[in-house]
């Protein structure tokens, strides 16, 4: 299919948003941005959360996974273990999270560190949660971005970093005066079109390759493609570690991340809250076992084309494309199945863009604003100097976000979701190791830089361990597991500062 064409459907779309964002955005103010005037309809939030939380990297990177090889085989359906984690975090947070936020009316979920523990805790919290969500939805952007310019844009002369800018700049535009307000709309409508290109793709292959549901996972089984739990205890994949790890990155990537947070605490109340976070969650198991099936589907189609070993080293070739991991999904989409199909694939592929992009561009203005500048305490500010300051923010995080990506387009890995997991890691677990403390303890921090220098001493064990763990521990591998290791090591690192204190912290 033409790529000009493909291109005029990208416009199309962005032009539909900016409709979208001009309605949502009238009359507007900060309180607008920061918490969509706690005033969103639950299950607005809950279906647009989709959206945000699987982005590109799942609509392109898991459907690679269930090919892919590891050193025991086919990874097949074992992402789903983590899936199974997530869902377990996702009930933590319904029930433990969100109820301490709504008590203490937060507009910043960082704000409970400065009530618990003072203001160089806050600030620590804070900057951890910008360093993750900047490094995480760089790396998502990257992905797409990515695909668009490789199958798309290239072909139209058009340089990788001029894509990117021109696509910062769109989001810029839709998000600029709404925040939170125009994203819980923006956020549903493209979760939709997500959802279907992916409907629209299984029930395509499914139908050229004969099959029902049923026959295709009888065909998956037959190639071992099924598995879901890795049982090898030494594996990074082994089902404890996956199932574990990914409770952990809910709760920390979800219910300590502001950007997920701020569109769950714009809800009416926190009844409407937990049951946004519940039914998401449900739905969230369904949706990623439909992009497992697809994945599955698509090295059943690649197979069916031709596709095949001959570099006898796992990777997948057909006409002499790969079609391995990250490539599999956007190569057979955009060059193998019809043009209706290619245009459903590329209006998913962008929808799943943008909001990976656009609530994480407004968490993180939100946050450098009320955390770090004092929003809330700066009364000597008028409205219009804090609207000019939140858009001075806004434009400055677009430009840090343009040079991540042509960072992470310089490195260019082609496994994404193992580099998000892993940075999750590192830059997650201060934050789950402040909250936890905060949460199940009584005991009070020094309000000094020994609280922040914890937080880097636990991401900098982590990392050793990470990389020596096989040869010191008789082969046994850190995995996903690595963020609730750094959590614990930065909670222990709190309890040794609390000892220079022996009175107790009653504000929890």
């Amino acid at each position: 299919m033409a790529s000009s064409l493909l291109f005029s459907f990208v416009t199309g779309y962005f032009l539909l948003l900016l409709l979208v964002a001009w309605r949502t955005s009238r009359h507007s103010n900060n309180e607008s941005f920061f918490i969509g005037n706690r005033n969103s309809n639950w299950m607005l939030v809950a279906f647009g959360m989709i959206g945000t939380s699987l982005s590109g990297v799942t609509f392109v990177s898991v459907p690679g996974t269930v090919g892919d090889f590891t050193d025991d085989g086919h990874k097949a359906f074992g992402y789903f273990q983590v899936i199974i984690g997530n869902w377990i975090g996702y009930l933590i947070i319904a029930f433990v999270l969100l109820p301490l936020y709504y008590r203490l009316n937060l507009t910043s979920i960082y704000r409970y560190l400065h009530t618990r523990f003072g203001t160089v805790a806050y600030r620590t919290g804070s900057l951890f949660f910008i360093l993750s969500r900047t490094v995480g939805a760089t790396a998502r952007l990257f992905l797409v971005i990515n695909v668009l310019h490789l199958f798309i844009l290239k072909d139209l002369g058009i340089p990788f970093g001029l894509t990117t800018a021109v696509i910062l700049v769109m989001i810029l535009l839709y998000t600029f005066e709404g925040g939170v307000k125009t994203i819980v709309y923006t956020d549903t409508l493209q979760t939709t079109f997500m959802l279907l290109g992916l409907v629209v793709c299984i029930v395509y292959i499914l139908h050229t390759l004969g099959l029902s549901v049923g026959g295709a996972m009888q065909a998956l089984d037959a190639r071992g493609l099924t598995r879901i739990f890795h049982t090898d205890i030494q594996s990074k994949n082994f089902f404890g570690k996956q199932i574990v790890g990914g409770m952990f990155i809910s709760i920390a990537m979800t219910g300590l991340d502001q950007e997920m947070m701020q569109k769950n605490i714009s809800v009416r109340n926190l009844r409407d809250s937990k049951k946004n976070v519940v039914v998401f969650s449900f739905v969230m198991m369904l949706v990623s076992f439909l992009f497992l099936l697809l994945g599955g589907l698509l090295y059943l189609y690649a197979l069916h084309k031709g596709a095949g070993y001959p570099g006898g080293d796992h990777k997948l070739l057909l006409d002499g494309r790969n079609v391995t991991g990250d490539d599999l999904f956007p190569t057979l989409a955009l060059h193998y199945l019809p043009p209706a199909v290619s245009i459903i694939f590329i209006i998913g592929l962008i929808s799943a863009l943008f909001p990976s992009a656009d609530g994480a561009l407004t968490a993180l203005t939100s946050s450098f604003c009320i955390d770090l500048l004092d929003f809330k305490d700066r009364t000597e500010m008028s409205e219009r100097q804090k609207k000019r300051t939140r858009l001075t923010v806004h434009v400055s995080f677009a430009i840090v976000f343009l040079l991540c990506i042509l960072l992470f387009k310089w490195v260019n890995n082609k496994s994404v979701i193992g580099v998000i997991l892993e940075l999750a890691g590192y830059t997650y677990g201060p934050l789950l190791g402040l909250f936890s403390f905060g949460i199940f303890t009584k005991r009070a921090l020094p309000n000094r830089w020994t609280v922040t220098a914890v937080c880097l001493v636990a991401p900098a064990i982590c990392w050793v361990l990470s990389r020596w763990s096989a040869s010191w521990l008789g082969g046994f591998q850190i995995g996903i597991e690595l963020l609730l290791i750094n959590g614990i090591l930065t909670f222990l690192g709190l309890w040794v500062l609390s000892l220079s204190k022996d009175h107790r912290h009653g504000n929890n």
